[in-house]
C-alpha cells in the first residue's frame, strides 16, 4: 500500500486548490460560512475514489472530471454543517462549526449552498452530456439516502433494541452510498459500460459502510491525542453501534459505562469487549465488506488505479484516526 499514501496526498492539494479557488476566494459572509468547514482541511477521501474510478475505466482521464471530485467532497461538508446543527456540536476539524461560528440560519444556509453547488460541478466536469445526466441523478438519490440514514441514525437515540440489520441499513444510507456514488460518479463520467459502474458503484457501497463500522472502533480504541476526538463517546452516550449490538447479543450489560469515564474504565470496557469476542466479530465484518468489494472490482482490467481502490479499502479498516 506504499503508493496510496502518496496518491492521497496529491489528490487532496489537488482539491484544496480548487476549494480556494472556487469557495475560499468568493466575497461575502454566506460565501465564507459555506467555505468555513471546507477550507479547515480533510483526507479528500471520496474525490480520491471519484478520480480512481474514473482511471480504472479508462486512464488518464480523471484530470476531465476534477469537477466532479470536488462535488463529492462539497457534498461530504454540506452533511457535515447540517450534522453538527443537529447534534449542536461545537467542533469540527480543530475550528468552529459553522453554526456557531456565524448562528444557526446561516449555518443552515451555509449547508444549502454547499448542496447547490455540488451539482452545479458535476455540471463542469468534461464528459458527455448524457453521462452528467446519470452523475447528477446517482448524486440526487444518494443525498436523498443520506437524509434517510441521518433520520434512522437519530430514531436509535431512542432506542435499545436496534438489529443489526437495522444498523448496517441505517450505515449504508448514511455513509455506504456517498462512497458508492463517488466511484459510480467517476465509473459514469469516464464512460463506463452498466456493468463497470455497477461494480464500482458496489465497490464503493461495500466500503463506505466498513469505513463507518472502522469509526466506530476507532471511537473506543483510539486514544484522544491520536484522534483528537473524545475516546468512547459512542460508549458513553450508549449509541446504538455494531459494537453495542453485537455485544448485547452475547449478554454484555455495557450501562455501566453510561457515564464520564476514566482512562481505566476505557481500558476495562476495551478488554471486557475484546475477550467476549466482541471486537473481533465487528473487525471480521468490515474486512469481509472490504473483501467482497475486492471481488468487484475484478472485472476491471488489472492496472495501478484498480490496486489502488484495493488499497483504498484496506486502509478503510486498517486506521487508527
Amino acid at each position: 500500500m506504499s503508493e496510496l499514501p502518496s496518491y492521497l496526498e496529491s489528490v487532496a492539494q489537488t482539491i484544496d486548490h480548487m476549494i480556494d479557488r472556487y469557495f475560499v476566494d468568493k466575497t461575502g459572509q454566506l460565501n465564507k460560512a459555506s467555505a468555513h468547514l471546507l477550507a479547515a482541511g480533510g483526507k479528500r477521501l471520496r474525490p480520491a475514489v471519484v478520480m480512481l474510478a474514473a482511471d480504472a475505466v479508462k486512464p488518464g482521464c480523471s484530470d476531465d472530471i476534477l469537477h466532479a471530485a470536488l462535488a463529492l467532497e462539497v457534498t461530504h461538508t454540506f452533511t457535515l454543517v447540517h450534522d453538527d446543527i443537529m447534534d449542536d456540536d461545537k467542533l469540527r476539524r480543530g475550528v468552529q462549526t459553522v453554526h456557531t461560528k456565524w448562528d444557526m440560519p446561516t449555518g443552515i444556509l451555509a449547508g444549502d449552498v454547499l448542496y447547490a453547488r455540488a451539482f452545479e460541478h458535476i455540471c463542469m466536469a468534461n464528459a458527455a452530456d448524457d453521462a452528467k445526466i446519470r452523475a447528477v441523478n446517482m448524486l440526487a438519490k444518494a443525498c436523498d439516502e443520506i437524509c434517510e440514514g441521518q433520520h434512522m441514525d437519530m430514531s436509535f437515540e431512542h432506542r435499545t433494541d436496534v438489529t443489526e440489520g437495522e444498523y448496517m441499513e441505517m450505515v449504508r444510507k448514511k455513509t455506504g452510498v456517498l462512497y458508492a456514488a463517488a466511484a459510480g460518479i467517476g465509473a459514469t463520467l469516464a464512460g463506463g459500460n452498466g456493468v463497470q459502474v455497477k461494480a464500482l458503484y458496489s465497490f464503493g457501497l461495500n466500503t463506505g459502510i466498513a469505513f463507518q463500522i472502522q469509526d466506530d472502533l476507532i471511537d473506543l480504541l483510539t486514544p484522544p491525542e491520536k484522534s483528537g476526538k473524545d475516546q468512547a463517546s459512542d460508549l458513553r452516550e450508549g449509541k446504538q453501534t455494531l459494537l453495542m449490538i453485537k455485544a448485547r447479543e452475547k449478554g454484555l450489560d455495557l450501562k455501566k459505562y453510561q457515564k464520564d469515564l476514566t482512562p481505566a474504565e476505557i481500558q476495562a470496557a476495551i478488554q471486557e469487549l475484546t475477550d467476549s469476542g466482541v471486537i473481533g466479530d465487528v473487525k471480521g465484518i468490515a474486512a469481509a465488506l472490504v473483501s467482497d468489494s475486492n471481488r468487484h472490482l475484478s472485472i476491471l482490467p488489472a492496472s495501478k488505479e484498480r490496486q489502488l481502490l484495493m488499497d483504498v479499502g484496506e486502509f478503510f479498516v486498517t486506521r487508527s484516526y
